[in-house]
């Protein structure tokens, strides 16, 4: 079972919210019960159809950017 359907399983009426085509980006949920995104995963796979530069731009205008409400999903960066 994916990381999303363990999610969507736990929090079955919470009107979580997700980004299409990015469900191997997911890496939780919050405290505030929001899915919350790898940023590095995100660029991963817009990479596959653009160059890095591209992705980053991308992702930082078209995904990070759109507030769809209280649910709007989180996007981290892990430091290691």
């Amino acid at each position: 079972m994916s990381i999303l359907n363990r999610i969507l399983d736990e929090y079955p009426d919470e009107g979580l919210l997700e980004v299409d085509g990015f469900n191997d980006a997911i890496i939780g949920v919050s405290s505030d019960i929001r899915i919350v995104y790898s940023l590095d995963k995100i660029i991963e796979i817009l990479q596959k159809d653009m160059t890095e530069d591209e992705a980053v731009e991308f992702f930082y205008f078209n995904i990070e950017s759109a507030y769809v409400g209280d649910k709007t999903p989180i996007f981290i960066k892990l430091i290691n």
